[in-house]
């Protein structure tokens, strides 16, 4: 059974531990695939950008929940280095949600202490996509709240890829022996070396793979499936999804 407490840092927390959540026993990191945004408008007879609108509002009430019960670190696959081969004006619309989203929500991310970050290849988004990025970065730099981190233009193969030029290059210019290459000299030259990997991993839509996301980081991560959309998914679903990672055993490979 979890533990109850007899008290709570927040006010989230308390409703949360009242349902049967441990608060200390959360997912330090968790990674979210937001799927199924296409689908969700296709079902209304909507065009796929408004399902992409709509998840808009949800990424921000699960930054605000994930904040308020604690969560050290959300990473959210906001595009990957393969949705470049959408439609030309869904592409341009995924490009531009990031400034919606920054410039409508910046100010309540400074109130609650989030940090933004980004990992991907950063430098081929357009100017006014890495803009409102390196602002909202520049401006929650100093924040020591949640670690609210997009990967935007973001293939993990391409990352991996990136990682063993990075250590080949060292071992060109005589700085590196092969022999010292171990695994956690690779996660250094990651887009995530300074953040803790993830504990559980949730994708919406019901489909069940990783498409390509954080392959080297979620080597011992919890997985967690919904066949709900992301336009729909909420506090509820999270918290669901909290709870299964609090009854799983994770033995990282022992007994």
């Amino acid at each position: 059974m979890p533990i109850k407490f007899p008290f709570a840092k927040t006010k989230k927390q308390a409703e949360t531990q009242s349902l049967g959540l441990d608060h200390t026993h959360l997912p330090k990191h968790v990674a979210i695939i937001m799927d199924g945004n296409g689908r969700w408008a296709k079902n209304r007879g909507m065009p796929r950008i408004a399902g992409h609108k709509e998840g808009m509002g949800v990424v921000k009430r699960i930054v605000s929940y994930a904040s308020d019960l604690g969560v050290q670190v959300l990473t959210l696959y906001a595009f990957s280095t393969e949705n470049w081969k959408r439609p030309k004006n869904e592409v341009e619309f995924l490009m531009k949600l990031p400034v919606d989203f920054l410039n409508t929500y910046l100010p309540e991310l400074i109130e609650k202490n989030v940090q933004v970050r980004t990992i991907g290849d950063f430098d081929v988004l357009p100017p006014h996509t890495k803009n409102a990025v390196q602002e909202a970065i520049q401006r929650t730099k100093d924040n020591d709240g949640l670690v609210l981190n997009f990967a935007l233009n973001y293939g993990s193969r391409f990352e991996m890829v990136h990682a063993v030029r990075q250590i080949a290059e060292k071992v060109k210019e005589g700085v590196l022996d092969p022999s010292d290459i171990s695994e956690e000299m690779f996660s250094s030259e990651l887009y995530t070396s300074e953040l803790i990997e993830p504990d559980l991993l949730i994708r919406t839509s019901g489909e069940q793979r990783l498409s390509n996301f954080l392959l080297w980081q979620l080597a011992y991560a919890e997985f967690w499936f919904t066949e709900v959309y992301w336009p729909d998914f909420n506090e509820s679903h999270f918290e669901k999804a909290l709870y299964d990672f609090q009854n799983r055993k994770r033995r990282f490979g022992g007994v």
